[in-house]
This record gives C-alpha cells, structure tokens and sequence, in this order.
C-alpha cells in the first residue's frame, strides 16, 4: 500500500482520535483551574496551614512523572473498592496533574501585581474578597496567560500517554493502525506531522490572544511561575 492510500485510510481514524484527545485536554485544563486559581489564591493569602498543604500538593504531583498518577488513579484505586472508568480516570489524573502546575502558574502572575493594589482596593472600604475578585484576579488571569499556554500544548502531548489505559485518543488508533498494517513509520510520522500541525495552531491563536490581552507595562515571564 502506497502512503498516499495508507493516509486516506488512516488519517479519519487519526482524527476521531484526536477529537478525544482534545476532549482529555479541554476537560483536563477546567479541572486544572477549578483546583488552579483557588490553590493559587492560598497560597499566596491564605494561612499557612493552608500554604503548606497547597505546597505538599505542588511538590507531589510536579515530584512524580504524570503516568504514575494515571495508573495510580485507574489500576490502584480499585484495590480500596474505588474503580472508574479508563476515560474518567484520565480526567482525574490529568486534571490533578495539571491543576498542581496551573497553581503555579497564577500563583506567579498573582505576585505580579503590585501589593499597592490590594492596599488601594482595601482602602476604599473593599473586603479582602471583593479586592482579589474585582481587582486581583482579572489583572491575575491576564498576566498568567503567557505561562498558561504552555500548559495547554503540555495538556495535549501529555494525553498520549493515555493509550496505556485503553482511552481510545490518537496513540491507540495509532497503534491500532500499526498492528493491522505493520507500518510503524509511516503511522507515527503521521501522528508526529498532525501534533506538530496542531499544536502550531493552538500556540499562534493562544500568541494573538495575549497579546490582545497584554496589560502594558507588566509581564510574567514563563519561566518564573
């Protein structure tokens, strides 16, 4: 089979595939912050039994390779009578994973913005609440946008692992393909093409969205969150 016919049949299986992949993704990055900006939040307002236990969790899940945490939650559960499905437990394992990095990441954009804010929003009778929800938080999830990019491309090569556990993304219909046709080359070049392809999209759309959302004159570099 030539690669021209080969790709006609491989690349509608590729993309239903990679239709669940952004599923994992999509989902995976809500979790991540639900848990995320709260953590964040603690961590930086909250006392410091709460920071240390925001730390532990930190410390845990970026100290451990995010394929451990997804065959802890799918085949180490069950052993406590806790059992969930292959793909609820790719939402849970990622979700956590990325949840620990996204905390992170607002947690550094948060300690961007000036303390004189919070004084300011504090001194025109605002609670501490009403300033982090009105004052910190918008300047707070524009700034960390940036940094969080990188966790969106990170979300989508992480969810290739999920083919360990059955979750039929694009690596399982990868494989499914090599072991029908035996063309290892081929099937993975393929897949390889269509990431790079993606997440090229996702990183320019994701480079217009912040720079229209850029605050001028206040930056977070990647690396510091």
């Amino acid at each position: 089979m030539d690669y021209l016919t080969y790709l006609s049949i491989a690349i509608p299986k590729l993309m239903a595939g990679l239709l669940i992949s952004f599923k994992v993704t999509l989902v995976s990055l809500l979790i991540g912050v639900l848990i995320g900006v709260p953590a964040a939040f603690a961590r930086v307002y909250g006392p410091k039994w709460m920071q240390r236990i925001v730390i532990v969790f930190i410390e845990v899940i970026r100290g451990t390779p995010a394929l451990v945490q997804l065959f802890l939650v799918y085949y180490g559960l069950p052993q406590f009578g806790v059992t969930f499905s292959a793909l609820t437990s790719a939402y849970i394992a990622l979700g956590l994973n990325s949840g620990a990095y996204q905390t992170e990441y607002f947690r550094g954009a948060i300690q961007a913005i000036s303390s004189g804010q919070m004084q300011a929003a504090r001194s025109i009778g605002m609670t501490r609440m009403q300033a982090i929800r009105l004052v910190i938080l918008p300047q707070a999830f524009r700034l960390v946008i940036p940094a969080w990019s990188n966790e969106v491309v990170s979300m989508i090569k992480i969810s290739s692992i999920l083919y360990l556990v059955a979750v039929p993304e694009m690596m399982t219909v990868a494989k499914e393909l090599y072991a029908r046709y035996f063309n290892p080359f081929q099937t993975y070049i393929t897949v390889g093409v269509v990431y790079l392809i993606i997440i090229g999209i996702i990183t320019y759309l994701l480079g217009l969205v912040e720079k229209r959302m850029k605050i001028p004159g206040m930056e977070l570099d990647k690396r510091s969150a």
